[in-house]
């Protein structure tokens, strides 16, 4: 194995700091400013007639809420075998965030975070990020499903053979991941991934749920808030119903962070066009909230990247 000299290490590090960073920073750019669909005239006449200073800082708390619960969250996990401050484990979720912008569903999160340990941790970490992102998405399913039956309830979006076909598909996904439990991928199959999950102590587990399910709340009635600031008046259920769905099914798309706000974009347009939302409304609550949830603490997790320091393994 070849040794690299301590100073191309260095520069090597720095390069990649400096990748991270600046190309996160020009797909910002580049996605706030080449977006046709964003028409700011009609924003900023809303935005003068609306909006208040007290209207602003609560939307911006429930972005500071929603980030600092997933701070927690990681906190109250990583605890399971390592005590780690709140800045420290803001440091670990922002910077992780900033170097996830590039990848396909956020994996770089990964990677990001078990950077900041030992390369003995390295198999830990990776698993206590899956429970992380795990429950996010089972909640967002759950609502989802929920959200899915009581919009269809009213519209009919899916047939009754359709539901049908999704259940059937549904229960045999289930009883696949019984018949198929022992079967491994290099040396990892669904019946041990279960077993170090039920071995995480209980309190971990009820903490990381509660947290979970507080942040989803959390953003989603900030959307909620969101279309009311923009004078959208529908029932608070049939809202939620909409919200629920959509992020059920744009989280079940692959996608890049730099591109979250397109793939829930067009996922809400094409439910509020059925109630009769105009579609740069949507558009722009969801760049909104890509920008508010995303590109703030993208912006913060910099700071952490160019700060970075290597550990020895």
């Amino acid at each position: 194995m070849i040794a690299i000299p301590d100073k191309a290490k260095q520069f090597l590090v720095a390069a990649a700091k400096l990748l991270i960073v600046g190309g996160a920073f020009y797909f910002i750019y580049d996605q706030l400013a080449h977006n046709d669909k964003l028409e700011w005239q009609k924003f900023v006449d809303l935005f003068k007639k609306n909006w208040t200073i007290g209207g602003i800082l609560f939307i911006l708390s429930l972005s500071f809420i929603n980030r600092f619960l997933e701070i927690l969250k990681w906190q109250n996990l990583v605890g399971s075998f390592k005590k780690i401050s709140i800045g420290e484990a803001s440091k670990q979720v922002l910077a992780a965030l900033t170097a996830s912008i590039f990848t396909p569903n956020g994996i770089g999160e990964y990677a990001g975070k078990a950077l900041y340990y030992e390369a003995s941790q390295t198999k830990k970490i990776l698993f206590l990020n899956l429970v992380n992102n795990g429950i996010q998405m089972l909640l967002s399913v759950v609502f989802g499903i929920f959200g899915l039956l009581y919009f269809n309830a009213h519209f009919g979006v899916i047939t009754a053979r359709t539901v049908g076909v999704i259940f059937a598909m549904f229960c045999g996904l289930i009883a696949a991941s019984f018949f198929f439990k022992s079967f491994a991928i290099k040396g990892y199959s669904l019946e041990k991934i279960v077993h170090k999950i039920s071995a995480l102590p209980k309190k971990i587990h009820r903490k990381n749920i509660f947290l979970g399910l507080c942040r989803y709340l959390v953003f989603s009635h900030q959307y909620y808030f969101l279309f009311l600031a923009f004078e959208v008046d529908l029932p608070y259920w049939m809202l939620m119903s909409v919200i629920a769905s959509m992020y059920f099914l744009a989280s079940s798309l692959p996608t890049f962070q730099f591109f979250d706000f397109a793939v829930k974009g067009s996922v809400a347009v094409y439910f509020f066009s059925l109630l009769g939302v105009n579609e740069w409304i949507v558009i722009f609550i969801s760049t909104l909230m890509w920008f508010l949830n995303v590109v703030l603490p993208v912006v913060i997790g910099s700071y952490y990247v160019l700060q970075f320091k290597t550990r020895r393994p």
